[in-house]
């Protein structure tokens, strides 16, 4: 007769799976292509007629494109909130797109902001709806470059920052249980605490962390 394993022995064993089944780089991998997406939307919707192949675009797993299928779709309801903070961003923070490290900074500095009191999903939309809109003041300013340096720059914070609670979660497929309930009060809306973050950062001028001393 096969002998049962304690439940502490098989819930390690468990674990050991899902750990190994989302490795720190498959998730951020993840990210920086649902970012390209988020981007390529974006554009289009600006009249920049960027392509797939200009960023460097492989093709998604099904999995992957319902995420950012889902992703789009929560980011066009997070930016018909309060369209204003996600128009001329560069402006805003008053920094020059010409400069790859300054946008670089700024993105990681708003990033870091929204997520200075924790991390939930709205929270997350907010950083790829800033990512997108910077892309767009890039683009449209003639620096398109500098749109990979904002890509590798979102991996580059989801990896010091946000691997280990995606984990968590069992990866971005959770982002598709995000399910809007229009009879919950606007207090308890998923997007209320993203939009607190939000509230102030972008009135206050963002001091580049590569200034003189």
């Amino acid at each position: 007769m096969e002998v049962l394993r304690r439940p502490s022995v098989m819930a390690a064993e468990v674990l050991d799976v899902f750990d190994r089944s989302l490795t720190e780089k498959e998730l951020v991998s993840q990210s920086k292509a649902l970012c390209r997406d988020y981007i390529l939307s974006r554009l289009h919707q600006n009249g920049q007629g960027w392509s797939k192949t200009e960023l460097h675009l492989s093709p998604s797993s099904a999995a992957l494109a319902e995420v950012s299928l889902v992703l789009l779709c929560l980011g066009d309801e997070l930016e018909s909130i309060r369209p204003s903070l996600y128009r001329n961003v560069a402006r805003q923070l008053n920094i020059s797109v010409a400069m790859e490290n300054m946008v670089s900074d700024a993105f990681i500095g708003v990033a870091t902001e929204i997520f200075s009191t924790g991390i939930t999903w709205g929270k997350v939309v907010s950083m790829y709806a800033v990512a997108g809109a910077l892309a767009v003041d890039c683009v449209r300013q003639g620096h398109p470059a500098t749109v990979h340096i904002l890509v590798a720059s979102l991996g580059q914070f989801v990896r010091k920052f946000l691997v280990p609670w995606l984990k968590r979660r069992g990866g971005w497929a959770e982002m598709c249980k995000c399910v809007l309930k229009k009879d919950l009060p606007p207090e308890h809306h998923w997007l209320s605490s993203a939009m607190d973050s939000l509230k102030y950062f972008l009135t206050a001028l963002y001091v580049c962390v590569m200034k003189e001393p």
